[in-house]
């Protein structure tokens, strides 16, 4: 992240975050000087943003809009992912023409109640909504910065046309949390909207990793992809044995070692098995180590329950500071964090 001296020299912008999470997306605004509140419903994650001391509103986006805080002019967020990640039930996926038709009607500022199999999937057009109610408040916001599994790339494209419409440069893309730094392979679709000027994603600072590949192989002008090892504080080398994607067959499990970036943190993280050279077992990660794997840093506070969950839901401190600085365009803050 960016040193204090370094955030002296930035203006200071004030947000309103959405799906707040235990503060991923919150850090990384913070590099780029932007500073807000968060409004996150789980009690787990609000109880770790509070012990991290960031302003956190407890209670559903749903409740409240851009009126109750005229003061932002930053809107950031991820909406939860359950109905549209592969690991999850589809119904999001399924649902992608109805939500893309949502995004119209809005547009079009038609207020017909969205209607859906799982309640859940509505909430990806909650930061559409006040986008557009601070338009029309006469308040728009001046950055706008969105992030989700990539299946709801769709999604940001319909957003992105309702927003180009309304005045809005906008940039939408997937992109790979390796290559800003984050010692994980996991991918993002990502929005980044701008009211004065042009946008563009924020370009990598990083090496894309390649299975078999070298750390230090490839584009010399981009630093090397963060492996397990660089990111841990662990004593020996170390081979991480996945529970993804097996279909109930051992044989398939995908193996990574300390040397490599973990695969994609997710709440069920502590099934991965952890081996030393012999294959004997090795302690399993801890929640302190699998936020460091999603970019946080080694003293978060986690609080409440369910801690690999936090951590599995949130967005990477590293790939927010990306998206804010080519947001407020200082891109050269995302090297730096």
């Amino acid at each position: 992240m960016t040193t204090s001296k370094q955030e002296d020299t930035l203006i200071t912008r004030a947000a309103v975050e959405l799906f707040a999470g235990p503060g991923g997306m919150t850090l990384g605004l913070h590099a780029a000087g932007i500073r807000g509140t968060g409004i996150e419903w789980d009690p787990n994650a609000v109880a770790t943003r509070r012990a991290a001391g960031l302003p956190t509103i407890h209670a559903d986006v749903r409740a409240h809009g851009p009126a109750d805080f005229p003061n932002a002019t930053a809107l950031a967020g991820g909406p939860p992912c359950q109905t549209f990640t592969v690991a999850g039930n589809g119904t999001g996926r399924l649902a992608l023409a109805g939500i893309l038709a949502a995004i119209k009607r809005m547009a079009a500022r038609d207020t017909t109640p969205h209607s859906f199999e799982d309640d859940r999937t509505a909430l990806v057009l909650e930061p559409l909504r006040w986008a557009l109610e601070a338009i029309d408040a006469g308040r728009p916001y001046e950055l706008i910065m969105l992030e989700q599994v990539q299946q709801v790339q769709q999604v940001w494209n319909g957003y992105a046309e309702a927003l180009t419409a309304e005045g809005y440069h906008v940039a939408t893309g997937v992109l790979a949390t390796e290559q800003y730094g984050v010692p994980q392979t996991r991918r993002r679709a990502v929005l980044i909207a701008t009211l004065h000027r042009p946008v563009n994603l924020p370009a990598p600072t990083h090496r894309p990793y390649r299975k078999g590949a070298l750390q230090h192989e490839g584009d010399p002008r981009l630093l090397p992809w963060v492996s397990m090892g660089d990111a841990l504080d662990r004593s020996q080398p170390f081979t991480v044995v996945s529970n993804y994607g097996t279909g109930g067959d051992p044989k398939n499990r995908g193996r990574r070692t300390s040397s490599e970036p973990a695969f994609t943190v997710t709440g069920k993280i502590s099934r991965n098995r952890i081996v030393d050279a012999s294959g004997a077992e090795l302690p399993r990660f801890t929640a302190a180590e699998a936020g460091v794997l999603q970019g946080f840093p080694i003293n978060h506070p986690w609080s409440g329950s369910d801690v690999a969950q936090q951590v599995g839901n949130a967005c990477p401190p590293q790939l927010a500071t990306a998206l804010a600085a080519a947001a407020v365009g200082e891109q050269h803050l995302a090297a730096a964090a």
